[in-house]
């Protein structure tokens, strides 16, 4: 798999993640209407604690270099498990960090 399969495929999951989650799921409430199933992409990108841009950008495969970090709170806002979360990294281009439970 080559960066640009790599980033498009990246997109594909966060999508895919994101619109298995509702906002109950995440602890936000629900508000009004919505026009597709899911969390918005502004609520994972506070969830995330990055900009809607750069989430939008990460989801287009455009090439952005996610850290570390933004991964963590990536993995953390979609609720992903270990391979998810292994996943994740992989189709950022990073090496996986050890995994750092949330309780100590």
């Amino acid at each position: 798999m080559n960066d640009s399969e790599r980033r498009s495929a990246l997109g594909e999951f966060l999508r895919k993640r994101r619109s298995s989650l509702s906002p109950e799921d995440v602890g936000l409430p629900t508000g009004t209407r919505r026009r597709t199933a899911g969390l918005r992409r502004e609520e994972v990108a506070q969830l995330t604690n990055i900009g809607t841009s750069w989430y939008v950008w990460l989801k287009q495969g455009r090439d952005v270099r996610p850290s570390i970090q933004v991964l963590e709170s990536l993995a953390a806002a979609l609720r992903l498990g270990p391979n998810e979360r292994r996943h994740l990294f992989f189709l950022a281009g990073e090496s996986l960090p050890p995994y750092l439970s949330p309780h100590g």
